[in-house]
């Protein structure tokens, strides 16, 4: 990774649960080189902590905008976040 790290917390709106969201989510992040996680909400929302280097970051959120074929994204919310300087990314 090049230059500091940035974060990103991502909260994902619309049905963006059971349609493979946080897996495809994963493999994006992986490809990227990006660490963080995904998790789904009980409100039903996808929630994600996306850490890297900011182009990196930024290509996983623009990804998030719309997600794997079969969800449908109403809204997303991006906020600024303090690097945790985690290591792979997860599904939780």
């Amino acid at each position: 990774m090049t230059g500091a790290p940035v974060a990103r917390r991502v909260t994902v709106h619309g049905r963006v649960q059971g349609v493979f969201f946080r897996e495809s989510t994963r493999r994006r992040a992986d490809a990227a080189g990006v660490a963080g996680w995904v998790a789904n909400r009980p409100d039903g929302t996808v929630e994600a902590h996306v850490e890297g280097a900011a182009e990196d970051v930024e290509a996983l959120v623009a990804y998030l905008r719309h997600g794997p074929r079969g969800a449908e994204v109403a809204r997303v919310d991006v906020r600024d976040a303090e690097p945790e300087r985690l290591t792979g990314f997860q599904v939780r």
